[in-house]
Parts: structure tokens; sequence; C-alpha cells
């Protein structure tokens, strides 16, 4: 299913544009590419593991979705159906051991 890819917020935005390691950046921007082709591309977190980060930071967040990029890196993001597009938030990125801690493997 096609998506609009967005970030959860503004500040996330600013700091993708801020990514100074050219060959992560492209691994993200690739990874969105992938997204805006098939949303669920990712692996579904379970509900039970969602982070109350996310939720008092978000609001109720329905599905949680991890993309798992080179390097054991990661990016959690979240779909949203409205009546005009799909759309793929990208919540936060993060190394394998940070996503360790925040999802409690």
């Amino acid at each position: 299913m096609k998506s609009e890819v967005v970030f959860g917020d503004e500040k996330l935005e600013e700091e993708f544009n801020k990514i100074s390691d050219k060959k992560f950046k492209m691994h993200l921007e690739r990874a969105f590419e992938s997204l805006e082709n098939d949303a669920f591309c990712g692996i579904q977190i379970p509900k039970h593991l969602v982070p109350r980060e996310y939720i008092k930071r978000y609001g109720l967040l329905t599905n949680i979705w991890k993309y798992n990029l080179p390097d054991a890196w990661r990016f959690i993001y979240t779909i949203k159906n409205s009546k005009i597009a799909v759309l793929s938030i990208i919540l936060e990125w993060m190394d394998h051991k940070t996503y360790e801690r925040r999802f409690k493997y």
C-alpha cells in the first residue's frame, strides 16, 4: 500500500536535515522510499511493547513498526490512514543498543 512519509514532529525533521553522515542519511532516504511504496514493509511491534514515551509524546498509537537499517540501526514509525492518504509517520531512529533498551528486549 502506497503511503506518504512524514516526520512525527518538527524536531525530528530538523535532526534529519542536520545529519552529516552522508551514508547514513542515504540509508534513511532509501528506507523512506521503501515506505512510500509499501507502508507495511517494516516489522510490526506488538502493542504491549509500545514504550510509554511514545504514548506521552504522540498520543494513542494503534500500531508501531520498525524498519531495520544497515549497521544495526532502526527507525520506528506508525501508520495512519486518512481519507486522503496513508501516512507513514517517522517517530525516531536509533542504534540497536538504544532500541533494545527502549523496547526492553
